[in-house]
């Protein structure tokens, strides 16, 4: 399996860190890009430089001004396309169709390809445009996860709550993992 997972300026980018040293672990081929204010809020929130983190787990990253790069194709080999934190104007130029960049392209793609779309909006409160952008995604079969907290799993830990997060987005990727405690495992 192939995935391109995108970061951009919207809270949460420990979100896409833990995401992809999961899918790392499990030997999945990772593909990263970031737009500006996503390596900088990633950086604030997490102290971790993209750069470093890129080189130290042996990612392929490509840069989000990059349009000749292979995910703005097609013909690329992909299997999945996944913003972490995914900002409401990221959101709102993939619904519009506009490619500007490498991950709004990558994630058009995904959709004329058919390919697993997953998106993770990060804003609160969400507003009527908002909501219309996510309505008209999902009605075209892009998955939308926005961070949510699960109380039934009695998440003691900021981590409990990260893994929630990934742990239902590896769902959606069809990953096998024991991130969190399943329903029929909590009684």
């Amino acid at each position: 399996m192939r995935v391109l997972l995108g970061i951009t300026g919207a809270s949460g980018s420990i979100l896409c860190i833990t995401l992809i040293k999961i899918l790392k672990e499990l030997e999945i081929d990772v593909l990263l890009t970031a737009t500006k204010n996503g390596i900088k809020v990633c950086e604030f929130e997490t102290n971790i430089k993209i750069n470093d983190f890129v080189k130290s787990n042996s990612i392929q990253y490509y840069d989000i001004d990059d349009l000749f790069s292979p995910p703005s194709s097609g013909t690329f080999k992909l299997d999945a396309v996944v913003v972490i934190p995914c900002s409401m104007g990221t959101l709102s130029r993939i619904a519009q169709g506009t490619s500007s960049n490498l991950l709004e392209r990558s994630a058009d793609v995904a959709l004329k390809e058919k390919k697993k779309l997953i998106l993770s909006p990060r804003e609160t409160p969400i507003n009527s445009i908002h909501l219309e952008n996510m309505l008209k995604l999902s009605r075209m079969g892009v998955v939308i996860i926005p961070p949510s907290i699960a109380f039934y799993t009695k998440p003691k830990t900021v981590d409990d709550i990260i893994n929630f997060q990934v742990g239902k987005i590896l769902d959606q990727l069809g990953v096998d993992h024991t991130l969190f405690n399943r329903w029929d495992s909590l009684s």
